[in-house]
């Protein structure tokens, strides 16, 4: 192995860098933590009381219903559009991915306005003599939204694996008489399993840490909880980010165990996977997705469109003039995109030389870097944010320095989505073909310029597709933004929410169009166009 003076790409440096780096992805948990136990009032004394045990209860009671019913309708339209002779297969293939690219809170927020006292929808149907309509708020209302907006995170990598199933078992199956349930629940759910196990992990820890749909519907979660305390309360704050963290740990940690002693399925094999036909159940199954589709898509689509109509509308008017104008809606536009690039770009930086040490030395540090950073995806993004606000307030030379700036917003952003760029990184790396490298060597080529003109180019795909996948989260992450911001800083997201809390319908609307607008794009792009499930 060379060692080319003058650059710090050698593995030794580099092993003390990626050390670096796994320590600051580890540091937000690890800080939250050690103040639990070292502050004025341990947090372990706060475990019995109501205002910890009631907000504990109701988040596993959502999470637990909304991996529920996510796991069933994701297994089912799966199901349908890959294995059955749904009429316009390919179309609902598009359509039900689609709800992505809505951010919880702007899904809240449109129901709330639609079906509660006051909405359209709700005078529409008071006006043709139903009143009894189901409020969404509380804990039905956070259900019903996480549960539409989290269904796909089940169903495309459902779909995914019901597309490259070897058919044998199955044909097997059918020639001794089993009936498409049975061969369903004793072939196929066995080689779905892993992947319905993770796609519902994420539903659960998505749930456990969404703090915008929980706000807006008025439903104590220890997010909620957090947020309200981490001002007027800060020991009980800390007991609760403590006590979600744990949660979040040990949901993993179990669904490892279970992946692990689940069987893997063999390989897909060539041909079309067998069909099977819905005979009279056709007409209920086009029914039954196309309401989920009205429910997911259509109504917040509609809503959306009819708030920023009527922004449009009264901002050329004088009558009722608009609270923000162009002005305000393009900084908030280039504060989140800047952002998100930044950070996009920031995460790549960071994850990149982990995945060298990990591909070309096999590094036992690298390995553990990489644990590190993977383990974060388990951290919710408010404990990220309620970590290193404390830290910038109670650490001097952290407040002098990192304090109200963008840099700590952009480390947040780093730490709670550099797990996404992680795997993407990896695989770029490992795709190199070794001999490249070694012809370079050869003709004495320097390490640094090697990695520029050989590696680079050909790692830039997956590189940029990695950065496109921490932008897309970045651009709709709320409460980091929220708690972290510098003063004055607003993103479409913290503009659209504050817009909305404050009761100005018609800015939260254009606002999320834009929003919703942009994360459609990079969705099709990086998401659903490449989803093996098309």
């Amino acid at each position: 192995m060379d060692r080319d003076k003058g650059h710090i790409q050698s593995p030794a440096l580099l092993k003390v860098g990626v050390l670096g780096i796994g320590f600051l992805f580890s540091f937000p948990a690890g800080y939250l933590i050690w103040r639990n136990f070292t502050g004025d009032r341990s947090s372990l004394t706060l475990l019995n009381e109501s205002q910890v045990l009631s907000p504990l209860q109701r988040s596993l009671v959502l999470a637990v219903s909304v991996s529920v019913t996510t796991a069933v309708l994701g297994v089912l339209f799966a199901w349908l559009t890959s294995r059955c002779d749904l009429p316009g297969r390919r179309f609902w293939k598009v359509v039900l991915p689609i709800p992505l690219v809505f951010p919880s809170f702007i899904g809240a927020a449109a129901f709330i306005r639609t079906m509660n006292p006051g909405g359209f929808l709700n005078d529409l149907l008071q006006g043709i003599g139903i009143n009894n309509v189901v409020e969404i708020r509380g804990f039905f209302g956070a259900w019903f939204v996480l549960t539409l907006f989290c269904y796909p995170y089940v169903y495309l990598p459902v779909a995914a694996k019901l597309q490259h199933l070897p058919s044998s078992l199955e044909e097997t199956s059918r020639v001794l008489g089993r009936s498409p349930l049975k061969t369903f629940q004793h072939v196929i759910y066995t080689q779905i399993s892993s992947v319905l196990y993770a796609g519902t992990l994420l539903v659960f820890l998505y749930t456990i840490s969404d703090f915008g749909a929980v706000q807006l519907l008025r439903y104590d979660t220890l997010t909620r909880s957090i947020a309200t305390a981490q001002l007027a309360n800060k020991s009980l704050s800390l007991a609760l980010g403590l006590l979600l963290l744990v949660i979040a740990g040990v949901v993993v940690f179990a669904e490892r165990m279970v992946s692990r002693t689940t069987p893997s399925a063999g390989q897909s094999e060539i041909g079309p996977p067998l069909e099977y036909s819905l005979g009279g159940w056709r007409i209920p199954a086009v029914a039954l997705v196309s309401f989920i589709t009205l429910l997911s898509l259509g109504a917040p689509l509609f809503t959306l469109g009819k708030w920023a109509f009527d922004g449009i509308r009264r901002g050329s008017g004088n009558s009722q003039p608009l609270t923000l104008d162009g002005g305000q809606i393009w900084e908030s536009t280039w504060n989140t995109l800047s952002i998100s690039v930044v950070a996009g770009l920031a995460a790549i930086i960071a994850v990149l030389p982990i995945a060298i040490l990990i591909s070309r030395f096999r590094s036992k540090v690298g390995t553990l870097a990489h644990f590190l950073v993977i383990a974060t995806f388990a951290v919710p993004g408010i404990l990220i944010a309620l970590s290193m606000r404390f830290w910038s307030l109670q650490t001097d030379w952290a407040y002098n320095l990192f304090n109200n700036t963008k840099a700590l917003l952009v480390f947040s952003y780093v730490v709670r989505f550099g797990s996404l760029a992680m795997g993407v990184v990896l695989l770029s790396v490992a795709a190199i073909p070794r001999n490249l490298e070694d012809a370079g060597q050869t003709l004495g080529v320097t390490r640094f310029s090697r990695f520029v003109r050989i590696n680079l180019p050909l790692m830039a795909p997956g590189l940029g597709a990695a950065a496109g996948l921490v932008i897309l989260s970045t651009m709709k992450e709320l409460p980091i933004t929220l708690l972290i911001s510098p003063l004055g800083f607003s993103t479409l997201a913290t503009r659209m929410f504050s817009s909305f809390e404050e009761a100005f319908i018609a800015e939260a609307g254009i606002l999320a169009v834009i929003l919703v607008g942009l994360s459609s794009l990079l969705t099709w792009t990086l998401v659903i166009r490449k989803s093996d499930h098309l």
